[in-house]
């Protein structure tokens, strides 16, 4: 697992790069919760493009940040998530508190 953390404009993005599983959520969950603390944006994105498996730990990091962010009103976005992560993001009902954004 690959993750890349930016800031563009007011929005901070995660860009994740592999499988997102047990093994590895751990290590995404820690950077992404210190680049929030570290950093002032006005919205979160998930850019999903190059993550090809995530599973239940995946969507409770997910939850996890909704959290703590929602604590900050900063909305957050998911981008590009394509086959078994959208089914896996859409099943979860993911979509109905972070929007979808292409």
């Amino acid at each position: 697992m690959h993750i890349e953390l930016t800031i563009k404009a007011d929005s901070a993005i995660a860009k994740l790069d592999g499988e997102l599983d047990e093994g590895c959520v751990r290590v995404v969950r820690d950077r992404i919760d210190k680049f929030i603390k570290s950093n002032y944006f006005g919205r979160f994105v998930f850019d999903f493009d190059k993550l090809t498996f995530m599973d239940s730990t995946g969507i409770g990091m997910l939850l996890g940040r909704y959290k703590q962010l929602r604590s900050r009103n900063v909305p957050i976005f998911i981008s590009n998530a394509k086959g078994h992560v959208d089914f896996i993001l859409s099943t979860a009902g993911i979509y109905t508190i972070m929007k979808k954004i292409s």
